[in-house]
C-alpha cells in the first residue's frame, strides 16, 4: 500500500533542510572553519535521490540563507538559482560524487582550514591522540590529491576511497565530512577540526605523547557511534544542534530567510 505524504509535510521538510543547511554554513563561519567563498556543504532535498542544495557560487557563508541556497542535480544541471549565480564546479564534483553512490548519505561537508589541511599533508594523517580523535578510530577513508577537483572522473576514485565511510581526508587538501542529517555532518566535522588542531599542538609542543591502546581507541569510537546513531535512528533529541541553532538564531536571525 502506498503511503500517502501531506503535501504540506513535504513543504514543511524541505523549509527545515534548508534552515538546517544555512545553519551549517553560519557555523562553519562563526568557528572559522570556511575559506572565502570556496569549501560546500550539500544536502539532499527531502524524497529526492537526484537534487540536492549548495551554496551560490561568489557568496562567503555569513551570507548564505535558507532562500539562496540552490538546487542542483547529480548531472550538474541547475534546478533553481535563486541568486543567478551558479555553482562552483569543483565543489560539485565532490558532492555529487559522494551524493549519487551514498543513498544512506543526506549531507556533505568539506573544509580547507590549516588545521585540516596540515594534517592531511602529514604521511600518517590523523593520530588517535585524544577523546576526539579517537572517536575516528577506524572510521577513516583517505584519498589522493589528484589536482583541483574539476575531473569528473575523479569521482568514481573518491566515493571508492570512502566507501562506507563518512569521515575522510583528502590529503594535501582538506577535510570531508558525511551525514544522515546536516547536524551529524556539522557534528562530526566539528570534532575533527579540533582534532586536528589538538594534534597539531601536541606535535609542536614536542612533549613525550602519553599514548592509549588500540582497545581504548576502538572502545571509544565504539561509544561516539552508539551515540550518533540514538539520534540519528532511534529519535533521541539532538541537544547540541538545537543549542548550536539557538546561539544564530540570537546573533544571525537572518540565516532562516
Amino acid at each position: 500500500m502506498r503511503t500517502h505524504v501531506r503535501p504540506e509535510a513535504v513543504k514543511d521538510q524541505n523549509e527545515q533542510t534548508r534552515i538546517d543547511l544555512a545553519a551549517a554554513y553560519r557555523l562553519i563561519h562563526r568557528l572559522g572553519l570556511d575559506d572565502s567563498i570556496y569549501t560546500h556543504i550539500s544536502v539532499r532535498l527531502p524524497g529526492r535521490h537526484d537534487r540536492f542544495l549548495i551554496n551560490p557560487y561568489g557568496m562567503r557563508f555569513e551570507e548564505v540563507t535558507a532562500s539562496n541556497l540552490v538546487t542542483v542535480d547529480l548531472d550538474g544541471n541547475i534546478i533553481d538559482d535563486p541568486l543567478g549565480l551558479g555553482i562552483n564546479p569543483a565543489g560539485f564534483t565532490i558532492h555529487s560524487a559522494v551524493h549519487a553512490a551514498r543513498p544512506d548519505v543526506a549531507c556533505v561537508l568539506h573544509t580547507h582550514t590549516v588545521a585540516g589541511v596540515a594534517v592531511s599533508c602529514q604521511k600518517h594523517g590523523l593520530l588517535p591522540l585524544n577523546q576526539w580523535s579517537m572517536q575516528f578510530t577506524g572510521c577513516l577513508a583517505y584519498h589522493d590529491y589528484e589536482g583541483i577537483a574539476l575531473d569528473l572522473d575523479e569521482r568514481q576514485r573518491l566515493v571508492a576511497d570512502l566507501g562506507d565511510k563518512f569521515v575522510m581526508v583528502l590529503r594535501n587538501h582538506g577535510m570531508l565530512t558525511c551525514g544522515r542529517s546536516v547536524a551529524e555532518a556539522f557534528k562530526l566535522m566539528h570534532n575533527l577540526e579540533r582534532s586536528c588542531r589538538a594534534q597539531l599542538a601536541i606535535q609542536a609542543a614536542g612533549a613525550e605523547i602519553a599514548t592509549l591502546s588500540d582497545a581504548v581507541a576502538h572502545k571509544t569510537a565504539g561509544q561516539y557511534a552508539t551515540f550518533y546513531d540514538s539520534i540519528e535512528t532511534k529519535g533521541v533529541p539532538d541537544a547540541e544542534w538545537a543549542a548550536f541553532k539557538r546561539m544564530l538564531e540570537r546573533t544571525d536571525p537572518d540565516f532562516m530567510n
